[in-house]
């Protein structure tokens, strides 16, 4: 990731399935990681990131708040093991 798509990505801009695949190699999860981390299921990740989808509401609070704090989200999902 360069850093201007890093910038984007901490700045909270999720305009596209590509920008959330961004944000999740960025805090550096799995997809199965990173679905258990903002408590949704797999195949909706997967619709975000393929564009199928899109996050709306809290979901797209969590991923906003994941782009600025990743550690917080490693956390989550560490706490939860």
């Amino acid at each position: 990731m360069n850093r201007r798509q890093r910038q984007r990505i901490m700045s909270g801009a999720i305009e596209s399935g590509q920008d959330i695949t961004d944000l999740r190699a960025f805090v550096g999860l799995t997809q199965r990681e990173f679905a258990a981390a903002l408590g949704i299921s797999i195949r909706t990740l997967q619709g975000w990131e393929q564009d199928r989808r899109r996050p709306d509401g809290p979901a797209l609070a969590l991923l906003r708040i994941a782009a600025r704090h990743p550690k917080i989200i490693r956390e989550a999902l560490a706490s939860a093991a």
